[in-house]
């Protein structure tokens, strides 16, 4: 068994949009929410609308969503996300006029899409880990950002550095009110795309990271788990991991 406490909650509104930190998060069973409810779709011909990702158009990095702030502190989204654009300016999600300013930023045709039933890749939830975060530095003699991983609960324990790659399943998470478990379908350790070489900002690319990934830990950083027992979260709660 392992003990610590949650270091950071994310939430990322809009699939390969930059995202918002949290003091609290709802985790039920969709996942976290509010967490990739929300997508651009492509628009050319020879794309069929699909979601545009990162991997297509990482200048899609340079712009951020957030939902707007609830009266009463629910870590309940209350609504459509709020998109800024590189300079800034707030974009309201059914403002007519956000496709087109999105398409003159990417150089793509887009329509923009909210998800049914929220998480493009079922309802999950990324957990990753300081001691991993801190070991991977070490490796590459470099500093890494959490966000390139796009995790939905970053935890600070006492179990030793790339733990979770053994994490089979039955694994327990105990965190705050919720319990997160290792169980169905893509849960397991998380096989990484090309997404974390590049910075947060999508200004520069590190593709000797994903390499060392690949090399050194079968391309696998940090763990995707399912909600068991559905609560609210924040930084700073308790958390205990069994194997």
């Amino acid at each position: 068994m392992y003990q610590g406490t949650v270091d950071g909650l994310h939430r990322w509104p809009v699939k390969s949009l930059r995202g918002e930190r949290l003091s609290a998060a709802l985790l039920d069973h969709r996942g976290l929410a509010g967490d990739r409810a929300y997508a651009l779709i492509d628009e050319r011909p020879t794309h069929a609308g699909k979601r545009l990702t990162v991997r297509q158009s990482p200048p899609m990095l340079a712009w951020e969503a957030a939902y707007p702030a609830t009266c009463d502190g629910s870590p309940e989204p209350p609504g459509p996300p709020v998109l800024y654009s590189p300079g800034g300016v707030p974009w309201a999600w059914d403002d007519p006029g956000l496709p087109g300013e999105l398409t003159e930023s990417y150089g793509v045709p887009l329509s923009l899409r909210a998800q049914d039933g929220q998480q493009d890749r079922g309802p999950t939830v990324l957990v990753t880990f300081a001691a991993s975060l801190h070991g991977l530095e070490e490796e590459l003699g470099a500093k890494v950002e959490v966000e390139r991983f796009r995790p939905n609960v970053h935890l600070t324990t006492d179990a030793p550095a790339f733990a979770e790659e053994s994490f089979t399943e039955g694994t327990v998470i105990t965190l705050g009110e919720a319990v997160l478990e290792v169980t169905g379908d893509n849960a397991g350790p998380c096989i990484r795309c090309a997404v974390p070489s590049w910075d947060p900002y999508g200004r520069e690319r590190r593709p000797e990271l994903q390499k060392h990934l690949i090399a050194a830990h079968e391309n696998k950083f940090g763990v995707i788990m399912r909600v068991t027992r559905p609560g609210t979260v924040r930084t700073g709660d308790p958390v205990e991991v069994r194997r």
